[in-house]
């Protein structure tokens, strides 16, 4: 009979804690629907712009499912790639054939490299067949150059700086929501909130508190990555400190935002498969290109999708701030909705 009544307990309390169950079945659900969308998109064929190419070499390539693009003339192979959104470049000379690869993801380079030199091969062993009727090796020596990284480029050199803003956001968010729900819950904010201190001064000054301890772990964080774990850093340490920081702020503002509406800390951790771990799939571990757009619409409404662009775009490309600037504007206009948001949040505890 105890052990009926305990269990007749716990269900009561879960079945009036609406919230609570509410995110235990449809989180997993939202979870689940994402990475089935997401893992279920199709490959994007890859784009090869073509100097020098003959009809017969285009057409080997493009059956092998490569979209080739001619060029008379070319002045800046490296500008051309990146000015077009083409993965490489094939140049056909006197010489050895080029192939100059983006390399913004070495796994597609890899493939890319792979398909070519295949197609090239075929090609050769057709010219072969009709001028001597017989089949033998032929050479199909390829030399090799990128844009970005290098031969020894991994998955690891585009995931790393990814898991460094990932984890940056994720334990700012965390620390900061349930810091400030335990002000609420302990009654200090409601006695703050008593005296003649505005709405606006409330937050700024959580913010400013919380951001402190935000941004000592910040530097940790990205001092201990690239110094003793020697992650790769083609750009400036102080530009991947400042886009992480700036990235802090948005996780502070919307953590803090976020507990308005937690009653407790198990509540404001509920909030973490709805807030947190969908950005991780729209940061660029999975490739944006290949999927639906209303899926690539959805990844550019998370702030992490713009702080991962950034960091990829200094750590791996060796980009300055000025040519991600448009991620950084992205990420302030993030961090000011959310601290509007926050203020507006607090009127539910007092009209000032």
């Amino acid at each position: 009979m105890r052990i009926q009544a305990m269990v007749k307990r716990i269900c009561q309390e879960m079945v009036r804690d609406k919230r609570t169950l509410a995110l235990l079945i449809v989180a997993p659900l939202l979870i689940l629907s994402l990475m089935y969308f997401l893992f279920n998109s199709e490959d994007r064929d890859p784009r090869l712009g073509g100097l020098g190419l003959d009809e017969r070499i285009v057409t080997v390539l493009e059956e092998s499912e490569i979209t080739v693009e001619t060029f008379e003339e070319v002045s800046d192979v490296e500008s051309l790639i990146v000015s077009e959104g083409l993965d490489g470049m094939l140049i056909m000379g006197a010489g050895t054939p080029e192939l100059v690869l983006e390399n913004s993801d070495p796994s597609a380079s890899q493939a890319l490299q792979m398909k070519v030199k295949q197609a090239m091969s075929l090609q050769a062993q057709q010219e072969l067949m009709e001028r001597t009727g017989t089949e033998a090796d032929v050479d199909t020596t390829i030399s090799k150059d990128y844009v970005y990284g290098s031969e020894s480029s991994d998955f690891f050199d585009i995931l790393s700086p990814v898991l460094i803003g990932f984890f940056v956001f994720f334990f700012v968010f965390l620390i900061s929501g349930i810091g400030l729900l335990k002000e609420r819950t302990s009654g200090t904010l409601e006695r703050l909130l008593s005296t003649p201190i505005r709405r606006g001064e409330v937050v700024t000054a959580y913010l400013i508190g919380y951001g402190i301890f935000a941004i000592i772990q910040t530097v940790i964080v990205v001092l201990y990555s690239v110094l003793v774990l020697d992650i790769v850093l083609v750009g400036s340490l102080w530009h991947v400190v400042f886009i992480n920081l700036l990235l802090a702020l948005v996780a502070l503002s919307l953590g803090t935002l976020l507990s308005t509406f937690a009653a407790s800390e198990f509540q404001m951790v509920q909030f973490i498969p709805i807030a947190v771990i969908p950005q991780i799939f729209f940061s660029g571990i999975i490739p944006l290109e290949g999927m639906a757009d209303w899926l690539q619409a959805l990844g550019k409404v998370m702030p992490l999708y713009y702080g991962a662009d950034a960091l990829r775009g200094v750590m791996y490309k060796g980009f300055s701030l000025t040519d991600v600037s448009g991620s950084l504007y992205v990420l302030a206009l993030f961090s000011i909705v959310f601290i509007v948001l926050n203020i507006y949040a607090l009127k539910r505890y007092r009209k000032l």
